[in-house]
């Protein structure tokens, strides 16, 4: 793929796409049953009842902007309508059907396969209709682990796809089943199967700029450190696309994290949260959907790195009042994430040793990876607190966590907890005077993090070890060694504000006085002019 040619195509989305919509930042709520019309631009023919056409196409948008619940509703009111529409249950099916979240809760996973099965037995009217019944019916057959199930899936699209080359959904949900086998597969940092995926996206994009999952899953593809300035016009595109949908106006700060571009990042989640939050008042009252977590977890990360203390305090707090949110594994990595980056981020050791896994009525046995990254607060907190107990007992959590995820299927979590187990240990082995093999630990922990990918739902480590590694360099009066972690950390985790005050420490004490200047000044910058004093050594890095 000729990535080059991505750009003008992509900017040329941007420019056609509906210019209504950005009344969101304006505090505008969004109802997910009054602006199907808000949802961006489908075409799936089907050939049932002429009068469910309008709710079918609305439930194909929210299932390209991953509002599943909503997608369900408006399929089971199109089957309501005509219970012969097989394409009906293939939406039902679909809704349930997470294809680059993760799996299934057991529920969800039933109650996909039951309207899978259906489908199958109403059939459909033509050779096209039964294909993709085929096709969500080869993810929900057999006994198989989820990653089997998505290259199932995978497949049976790749030979719609070919058949039916000028049927565009065809085209495009092909592009979501190969990103979805790329998310469960080993890490390829050749991204050859993202790319697949946005050369795809790349053709339908001329015939039907205002589509929001081309939009949508190009941001997917392309959410990587090496690729994220290829999907910045497929960012700005997208909430423009489908404003009424929460995941639409969170799915561009996933570029603006890659790129550092917090305010943008804080805008798009605002409003994200707010209009999942309408959602929900209408649909579950008295709950906290995930979405609204999810984007909660990329305005604490926002805040934290521009130093906004006052205001990611305010978003830790909403979440610690979560009521009854979803149990699925978006929500359950919001919810140890905020408080776990609130803590660390600020240097506050002590409040995140004194983290406990909250709340105890989400199901963490089912998210044992989520649940992970409070004992990694712990433990580091523990460590560079001196509560070596509460150090010890975090290490010992997260490797019996790192035992249980050893060799299981779809997305390395095991690789991921691995590295937070690997930095854990080297902070106690540095408060237990063994540097040497702290650093070593850490270097490895570094390394390891740097051969995987995160997962897609995150907006990045809870703290980068090659951050960590040069954290501990500096302790260790190494700080040319220092200043050259950070600077490698913010290749792939820029502008975050614990590198930026890292480097100008380090230069400042090697002596490098150019240096510590420039990454003073960006610090200031960041921060727009004021630095928070969250640690003495922040206080040295603002003056």
């Amino acid at each position: 793929m000729r990535n080059a040619l991505l750009l003008p195509i992509l900017a040329a989305a941007l420019t056609l796409a509906p210019a209504a919509a950005l009344a969101h930042h304006e505090g505008e709520e969004h109802d997910a049953h009054e602006v199907p019309d808000k949802l961006g631009h489908v075409d799936l023919t089907i050939t049932c009842k002429p009068e469910v056409r309008a709710t079918f196409e609305r439930g194909v948008a929210l299932l390209h902007s991953f509002a599943y619940g909503p997608a369900e509703q408006a399929f089971a009111d199109a089957a309501a309508h005509d219970p012969a529409c097989g394409m009906a249950q293939w939406g039902r099916a679909m809704s349930y059907f997470h294809v680059i979240w993760g799996p299934s809760t057991a529920d969800e996973f039933a109650a996909g396969r039951a309207a899978a099965q259906q489908a199958l037995k109403i059939g459909g009217a033509t050779a096209r209709e039964r294909d993709y019944i085929t096709a969500i019916n080869a993810f929900y057959s057999g006994d198989l682990p989820h990653a089997a199930r998505v290259a199932a899936f995978s497949d049976s699209m790749t030979g719609l796809a070919a058949r039916y080359p000028d049927d565009h959904e065809a085209q495009i949900f092909h592009a979501l089943a190969i990103l979805g086998v790329a998310y469960n597969s080993p890490p390829d940092k050749s991204y050859a199967r993202q790319k697949q995926a946005a050369e795809i996206l790349n053709r339908e994009l001329a015939a039907d700029p205002e589509h929001p999952g081309i939009a949508h899953y190009m941001i997917h593809a392309f959410d990587y450190p090496e690729l994220a300035q290829l999907a910045l016009p497929a960012a700005r595109a997208y909430a423009k696309i489908a404003p009424s949908a929460p995941h639409a106006l969170h799915m561009p700060s996933h570029i603006f994290t890659r790129l550092g571009m917090w305010q943008e990042s804080i805008q798009s989640n605002l409003a994200s949260a707010a209009a999942a939050s309408a959602w929900a008042a209408k649909s579950k009252p008295g709950t906290t959907p995930f979405d609204a977590l999810h984007a909660m977890d990329y305005l604490e990360y926002a805040y934290l790195q521009t130093g906004q203390d006052a205001k990611a305090r305010e978003v830790a707090d909403q979440v610690a009042k979560a009521a009854n949110s979803d149990p699925i594994f978006a929500a359950g990595y919001a919810l140890a994430a905020v408080p776990a980056r609130y803590a660390l981020e600020r240097r506050a050791w002590k409040d995140a040793a004194a983290l406990k896994v909250a709340p105890e009525n989400f199901p963490w046995n089912q998210y044992a990876y989520a649940e992970a990254i409070f004992h990694f607060a712990r433990a580091v907190g523990g460590a560079r607190s001196g509560d070596l107990a509460t150090a010890r007992d975090g290490l010992a959590r997260l490797t019996a966590i790192q035992a249980t995820l050893q060799g299981q299927k779809g997305f390395d979590w095991a690789t991921q907890v691995e590295v937070q187990r690997r930095a854990a240990a080297a902070w106690i082995a540095h408060a237990e005077d063994k540097d040497d093999e702290a650093l070593t630990g850490m270097r490895s922990a570094a390394e390891l993090e740097e051969s995987t990918d995160k997962h897609p739902v995150t907006p990045g480590s809870v703290l980068p070890a090659r951050e960590m590694l040069g954290d501990l360099l500096l302790e260790t009066g190494k700080p040319k060694d220092a200043f050259g972690a950070y600077e490698q950390s913010l290749r792939s985790a820029p502008a975050r504000f614990n590198s930026y005050q890292g480097a100008a420490l380090a230069a400042e004490r090697a002596g490098m006085k150019p240096e510590a200047r420039s990454y003073h000044d960006k610090l200031v910058a960041l921060c727009g002019g004021t630095v928070p004093a969250r640690t003495e050594d922040t206080k040295k890095a603002a003056r």
